[in-house]
């Protein structure tokens, strides 16, 4: 029997997955579904094109598919890029999440909801979970899949804490569209974004590590700002929701939104940036989705990692003997995930960390997709899963070779860093 630790899509592929192999496993979670989640709710079209088994299953929810995307950099530079097809599906988490738990319940798997596990023991034979109000769960294998602040991962040992560096706060809210209003066609996006509060940011040649963006669903608008957390201690001063109501007010003035922000639907959130776990795993425990820190450094994306990382964990279970589980488990995950995207999230991270470090930096790609077709027709191709992150990275080498040079040294320093802190 497997325990998935978490039924966010990281949790639910994973035991979707092995329940439809025939395994017996035991979901569980501290919530009970529907429920709400902070999120962006923003995936790439290629998702449709890793889970063929996601089409259908849309259907059942408020989906909107999204062709135009515009971006932004913080000295004002924008591009606007048009797809033939649609880029970029927007969904709202307290229903995705639950149609994947419905799907994973409806192959075999066993939901238990309300447990909010407290502890975590790895024993000789089996992995033993105890929730806040004394049950406990027994299994020879663990899928921890309990987010950016995985409980099981603390206990376990294989994760210390995130430091400040590797996280980003993600000040979000999504608004029905009769309060607040945005172009329902156009995914809006800003690098480096200062609002007014914050023009001290702009004095040097650093960007503002972060974010804004306006996501426009069927029925709802999301809305939100987000800053690696270091930066956020260090030169971000105001409280949370009154930046969000000061970046409301200057994409009114833009004419970018109408009407008012909803205090109630604002939810502050952490999410990893800094690159996986060098070990996601150990023994009879592996970290799948945010737990195992699988989100793109520079775009922030997390929903497709989390469940490819799900299949992927579950996966690795149903090839390895139960012989094999103690000394196997935990390293045929890591090069699953490895080979699959390891690269493109490594690489992910080193380019916020090279473009935040000089807006200019920020100004330049920006305006070479103002001016490139090829460029934004590459930007497109990705996002639709036309094109694999690999022949991506080998497409911008040739056009940009110092840049990957510049990249290739920042590889260098930051494998360092994390080598110290691990």
């Amino acid at each position: 029997m497997v325990i998935v630790v978490g039924a966010g899509p990281a949790g639910a592929v994973a035991a979707l997955t092995l329940a439809r192999a025939g395994m017996p496993v035991t979901l569980l979670d501290r919530a009970v579904f529907p429920r709400n989640k902070p999120c962006g709710g923003g995936i790439t079209m290629r998702a449709l094109a890793r889970f063929p088994w996601l089409e259908p299953a849309l259907d059942s929810i408020a989906t909107h598919r999204i062709s135009r995307l515009y971006l932004e950099g913080p000295d004002g530079h924008s591009v606007t890029i048009e797809a033939d097809r649609p880029a970029v599906l927007m969904i709202r988490r307290v229903e995705f999440d639950a149609m994947l738990v419905q799907l994973a319940v409806a192959a075999g798997a066993i939901l238990v909801s309300g447990v909010d596990i407290v502890r975590a023991k790895a024993e000789r034979d089996l992995v033993s979970l105890e929730s806040r109000d004394g049950r406990r769960f027994d299994a020879p294998v663990v899928i921890a899949a309990d987010g950016v602040h995985s409980i099981v991962a603390r206990r376990l040992g294989l994760n210390p804490g995130w430091p400040a560096g590797a996280v980003a706060v993600d000040m979000m809210e999504e608004t029905p569209r009769e309060a607040l209003e945005a172009d329902p066609a156009t995914l809006w996006v800003a690098y480096g974004y200062a609002p007014p509060s914050l023009a001290h940011a702009l004095t040097s040649r650093c960007a503002s590590e972060g974010y804004a963006y306006i996501f426009p669903k069927r029925d709802h608008v999301n809305v939100g700002i987000g800053y690696v957390l270091d930066h956020f201690k260090a030169d971000v001063h105001s409280k949370p929701y009154d930046l969000q109501l000061e970046f409301v007010d200057h994409l009114r003035t833009r004419g970018l939104l109408s009407g008012d922000s909803v205090r109630r639907n604002f939810t502050p959130f952490i999410i990893p940036v800094g690159g996986p776990l060098k070990r996601p795993g150990r023994g009879r425990v592996i970290l799948a989705g945010d737990a195992g820190g699988f989100v793109n450094g520079f775009t922030a994306e997390g929903i497709y990692y989390a469940m490819a990382t799900g299949e992927i964990a579950a996966r690795t279970v149903l090839r390895t003997r139960p012989d094999e589980v103690p000394t196997r488990l935990a390293s045929r995950y890591r090069r699953g995930c490895d080979r699959e995207f390891g690269g493109e999230l490594r690489d992910s991270v080193l380019v916020q960390r090279h473009l935040f470090s000089d807006r200019r930096r920020i100004a330049r790609a920006v305006a070479a997709a103002a001016r490139d077709e090829s460029v934004r027709q590459l930007i497109i191709d990705y996002a639709t899963g036309r094109v694999s992150y690999r022949a991506l990275r080998r497409r911008v080498v040739a056009r940009a070779p110092i840049a990957a040079v510049q990249l290739g040294l920042e590889h260098i320093r930051s494998s360092r860093a994390f080598q110290s802190w691990m």
